[in-house]
């Protein structure tokens, strides 16, 4: 019997470790991925990214019986910060790790098939940590970002590279981090570097190929591009008007970096990203608005354009950043999308036109605003709450400090929540914490950290920092939550099995009642869990994964916090789980 498998396999031109062949993913699998109950093919688990699973099979009363299925070392020294979602596809798991590797696995066994290590230089600037937040499936090929600004295409099978294209100059302070999506048949990709006075912009491309098909910067002022299939620029408009919401020429190097990526919704067939902080972060510099900083902007996939924006923090001077992900979803029989955003508020924009519709804290202390007036979007400022400008201090070498919570890690950070179209709520990873800031003198130097501002990031509270809340869009109400010591670093993801599961920094990975909070599971994985977690079903057996290992940006930024935090050991693992009893 082994003998004719084995002249089956080398018939179709296989060896023994080898996968058979398989259909190309193509976009309107990408399009029905939040629904496909054996596969994983995408960032947030569906292009819209709200990371639901319809299994059922591990469910609030079986979840009990949640026992390890394998387990996979990434290997090696380069043990930092693990933020991978993996992906799942054709039996196989590509899991991406600290310093651009990527890996592929049997989804069944764990057993490596293949490894890709990019090559990276000396002189990377990435500013929190060497992590990699995972990657695209198009095609034949999976498709990830690396630490000095590079797209890398490998083919699924063996991991060979089939093509490679430079996003731009890592010299300059750019990185690429995040995961890319598939829209419309593009890759989507955005840019890191926002410290470093990079300009953020969202890139599509084709692909198969990794041609340019267009290019929209987040930074007003800056001319957007099509390009022809030769290469050949063509102007696409500017990104808002020059000088309107910027200051002289600071909107040249104003930030606004696409870091986390995007989602995408065919529905109204825009991809929304978010802008992250305007550099430097001394606002007393730059007078103004500063879009597209700090928002949430969605753009239409055919023409590269933005249709529309929203700006959560005018004027941003606490680096609360506004990359938190736009997740769709259906209320009151609109399409609408929420956002956990950094700066404590949770906003309801409708998903076509971008206005605001409901807009709520999510942490219990905000004091850079007291409020966000829904009629005209715009946050109700504490005006004495603004870190001062140098300029009118004594020395004129540091401006007045003052205390804001959040602190500039976010009331939620690159940890993505999870909504539940059956409970109709959101599983927000939040943080209770603030800082003290002040402003200082800057000026721009091409590869040189662009901030203009010193902090200390403090707890607010003795017993927690993380609390994982289940939010209502609709009335803004905290639903339940459950607290955790550490900062909470990692995503969240919800099933109809009525469970959220997440991880925590102390290295576990937990489900909870998604209607109560009342915690049914947890599993120590031996390092901080920082990356959210994956379910599918194969064979039968529904299986439940998540990347282990402790890193990103809070032992490296988080000031009093990271004291707290330092006992927590670094790692680099995939763990899988399956029901003890299915065989």
């Amino acid at each position: 019997m082994k003998l004719k498998l084995l002249a089956a396999l080398m018939a179709l031109g296989l060896g023994a470790g080898q996968h058979a062949a398989h259909a190309a993913v193509t976009q309107e699998m990408l399009d029905n991925a939040a629904t496909d109950t054996k596969e994983v093919l995408t960032w947030g688990m569906g292009t819209e990214g709200q990371r639901y699973s319809p299994l059922k099979q591990v469910n609030t009363e079986t979840v009990k019986r949640l026992v390890p299925a394998w387990t996979f070392s990434f290997g090696g020294e380069k043990q930092r910060g693990q933020e991978s979602q993996p992906l799942i596809y054709n039996g196989k798991v590509f899991v991406t790790a600290s310093y651009s590797r990527i890996f592929a696995l049997d989804a069944s066994t764990g057993q490596k098939l293949w490894k890709y290590e990019h090559r990276l230089p000396e002189g990377i600037m990435p500013c929190c940590d060497v992590v990699n937040r995972g990657a695209a499936l198009f095609d034949n090929l999976v498709i990830f970002a690396t630490l000095d600004a590079q797209l890398v295409a490998l083919n699924q099978d063996t991991g060979d590279v089939v093509w490679k294209e430079k996003i731009d100059d890592y010299h300059a302070g750019y990185s690429a981090t995040a995961a890319p999506i598939i829209a419309d048949g593009l890759l989507l990709t955005g840019v890191s570097g926002g410290e470093f006075g990079v300009v953020g912009r969202v890139e599509a491309r084709d692909p198969k190929t990794g041609r340019l098909v267009w290019m929209r910067p987040t930074v007003e002022g800056h001319m957007g591009y099509t390009y022809d299939k030769d290469g050949k620029a063509t102007e696409n408009g500017i990104s808002g008007t020059t000088n309107q919401s910027w200051p002289g020429d600071l909107w040249k190097t104003g930030g606004a970096a696409t870091w986390l990526g995007g989602t995408y919704d065919k529905r109204t067939g825009l991809a929304y990203f978010g802008a992250g902080n305007p550099a430097p972060w001394n606002s007393h510099l730059r007078k103004g608005d500063n879009l597209f900083s700090s928002s949430t902007v969605a753009i239409d996939v055919k023409t590269g354009k933005i249709k529309w924006h929203y700006q959560n923090t005018p004027n941003d001077s606490w680096d609360f950043d506004g990359v938190n992900e736009f997740i769709t979803f259906d209320m009151d029989g609109k399409r609408v999308g929420g956002k956990a955003d950094r700066n404590g508020y949770f906003y309801v924009n409708d998903a076509s036109t971008g206005k605001l519709l409901n807009a709520f804290p999510f942490v219990r202390k905000t004091t850079w605003a007291n409020g966000i007036d829904l009629k005209t979007g715009r946050p109700n400022f504490v005006p004495e709450n603004r870190p001062g400008d140098p300029t009118e201090g004594a020395d004129g070498k540091k401006g007045s400090a003052v205390f804001a919570a959040p602190g500039f890690l976010g009331g939620k950070n690159q940890m993505p929540m999870a909504y539940s179209p059956d409970t109709k709520m959101f599983y927000v990873p939040s943080n209770e914490w603030g800082m003290e800031i002040w402003n200082e003198p800057i000026a721009y130097k091409k590869g040189a950290a662009y901030l203009g501002a010193g902090f200390t990031i403090k707890p607010l509270n003795e017993d927690y920092i993380g609390a994982l809340r289940a939010v209502d869009p609709k009335n803004g109400k905290i639903v339940w939550e459950v607290k955790n010591n550490a900062p909470l670093w990692g995503g969240v993801m919800t099933t109809a099995g009525n469970l959220v599961f997440w991880g925590t920094p102390e290295g576990y990975l937990k489900a909870a009642d998604a209607k109560t909070g009342k915690v049914v599971w947890q599993f120590q994985t031996g390092s901080g869990v920082v990356a959210p977690p994956v379910t599918w079903q194969q064979d039968g057996q529904q299986y439940v994964g998540v990347v282990s290992g402790w890193g990103g940006a809070v032992p490296l930024w988080g000031g009093d916090v990271a004291k707290r935090v330092n006992f927590l050991e670094q790692g680099g693992s995939m763990w899988v789980f399956k029901l003890a009893d299915i065989k």
